[in-house]
């Protein structure tokens, strides 16, 4: 099974970008300081995809604290100097906001309409949304 769960701060502004294809894509760093050591604290690249990816681009901002659910992966790119590397990224299948209410950039409230649930007990159609 390979389930990540962290709870941390966002170390810089969430920078979002779409591929060419017109998916959303947001990526963001978030620390975590050591449950028993203060002193440590780890730093994870963490990937947000598609209207996930534009809410976080769109409502985090660096220094906000937020909950993250997803799965370990690698990824292995080329360097201007031909080196190659491999970096361990976490990619988001939820992200919570965790900053209180009242913060500056919180989400504004928001009342559910009988809209928000006229699609229950219908098909669902993910098409290409998968980021796979």
């Amino acid at each position: 099974m390979n389930s990540v769960h962290i709870i941390g701060n966002l170390t810089r502004q969430p920078e979002l970008r779409f591929t060419p294809n017109g998916k959303a894509v947001t990526n963001m760093t978030v620390a975590v300081s050591d449950r028993f050591n203060k002193e440590n604290t780890y730093f994870f690249d963490v990937v947000v995809w598609n209207k996930t990816a534009e809410l976080c681009a769109e409502w985090l901002d660096k220094g906000k604290k937020v909950g993250v659910t997803g799965r370990l992966t690698t990824r292995t790119y080329e360097t201007q100097d031909g080196q190659k590397r491999k970096v361990v990224e976490i990619v988001a299948d939820e992200i919570d906001f965790l900053t209180p209410k009242g913060s500056q950039s919180s989400p504004p409230p928001r009342q559910a309409q009988a809209d928000d649930w006229s699609d229950i007990g219908s098909q669902v159609n993910l098409g290409d949304d998968m980021p796979l």
